[in-house]
């Protein structure tokens, strides 16, 4: 990647925090999902690009989300049910970001076709992939990111496609991470699960499966 899309890369969720972040398929062609599932934002399934890679230090360069291989003017929408807290450009690119209660998702380049403050279902349209800001840059691809609190997970997760990953925690005075719904782990745990979301947000600082969601704090990708 060009140092200067590079650069971009970190900058531009880090300023949608401040402020809150295949095929084609046609309109017609996104097929309702079941209550409280989890949806890839792209369809059919698409060719997952760079994975979810966080970085080793708190500033360290790392990909805090995920590229899926798409085309210029597929549908992208909501892989949760959630509210609409941005939906605009930032550095040249459009953004959306829902919230989903103790967790946010993230998509760019996307052309909105959604307003802040709307409520979303899962599978929703919320607008278009575009070209412009494209971490796949000549082909088109949907930067996806997910997020709980200060932690950054795999989005993958959600549609049970994500890998385990060893990472450290902050660790107690007994070498433990303490959750904040209590469990303690070891300061190496398994950082998320391979498992669907389940229909209810999970706590903040967890993964969508439950379990701890390890690399905590710095910018965004």
């Amino acid at each position: 990647m060009h140092p200067r899309t590079r650069a971009l890369a970190v900058l531009v969720p880090a300023l949608i925090l401040l402020l809150a972040p295949g095929v084609p398929a046609a309109a017609d062609d996104l097929a309702p999902v079941p209550t409280g599932a989890a949806v890839w934002p792209l369809s059919p399934v698409p060719e997952v690009g760079e994975r979810f890679d966080p970085p080793d230090t708190r500033w360290g360069a790392g990909h805090r989300g995920v590229d899926l291989r798409g085309t210029v003017g597929q549908p992208v929408r909501a892989a949760l049910p959630g509210r609409i807290t941005f939906a605009g450009s930032l550095a040249g690119r459009g953004v959306v970001v829902v919230d989903h209660g103790a967790t946010r998702t993230t998509y760019e380049p996307v052309d909105p076709s959604v307003s802040v403050g709307d409520a979303v279902r899962a599978g929703d349209r919320i607008g278009t992939l575009q070209l412009g800001g494209s971490h796949c840059f000549p082909a088109a691809c949907l930067h996806w990111g997910l997020r709980a609190g200060e932690a950054y997970l795999d989005p993958l997760t959600l549609v049970g496609a994500g890998p385990v990953r060893l990472l450290p925690l902050g660790a107690d005075a007994h070498g433990a991470a303490t959750l904040r719904h209590g469990t303690s782990l070891p300061a190496w745990a398994v950082a998320t699960g391979a498992s669907p979301a389940p229909s209810a947000a999970p706590p903040s600082g967890a993964g969508p499966a439950g379990t701890a969601a390890l690399w905590r704090g710095g910018p965004a990708p």
